[in-house]
């Protein structure tokens, strides 16, 4: 233990003495002029993307005519639909009149079933477009017009079905 004791001035010392080393040997830490952005490149603009091919804008004339074909159906069938289930609203569950707009709705889930497949196709082509590089706008714009149909057919049939259980 005493040696310890006589080791430890010395330690201090030396400790001491390293930080104690002259300031002008080391570089400094500060950025230096080289290192300071004086400007930069202009971005070039991406090249526009190649539209679709022909071939696929036809089918998106298609698939939007099939859609829209659909909910014209629709349509047709909902007034149909909306009379038979409010004749059934307050009907015991299982009764006939209950079976008859379950039935009546079901009809018109298979019509919106017809604009969704088309809204189907029209995903994978967009999907098609986005990853082989190709302008996706117009597909977009009739994919969301098909898109608005069906939520239309979706809020009459979450109408109907509310109105039967409510």
């Amino acid at each position: 233990m005493v040696q310890v004791s006589r080791l430890f001035p010395v330690a201090a010392f030396v400790l001491l003495a390293a930080c104690a080393a002259p300031e002008g040997e080391y570089p400094s830490l500060a950025i230096r002029d080289v290192e300071r952005v004086s400007g930069s490149m202009e971005v070039e603009p991406a090249p526009p993307l190649p539209a679709p091919p022909a071939s696929t804008l036809a089918s998106l004339d298609e698939l939007a005519a099939a859609a829209r074909a659909a909910h014209q159906r629709f349509g047709a069938a909902e007034s149909q639909a909306r009379r038979i289930t409010s004749s059934a609203v307050g009907a015991a569950r299982g009764s006939e009149a209950w079976a008859r707009a379950q039935v009546a709705i079901a009809d018109l889930e298979a019509q919106r079933s017809q604009a969704m497949i088309a809204l189907a196709d029209l995903d994978r082509i967009y999907v098609e477009a986005a990853t082989s590089a190709q302008a996706t706008e117009s597909i977009a714009e009739v994919r969301n017009q098909v898109d608005a149909l069906v939520a239309q057919e979706d809020a009459v049939i979450r109408s109907l079905l509310d109105m039967l259980t409510g």
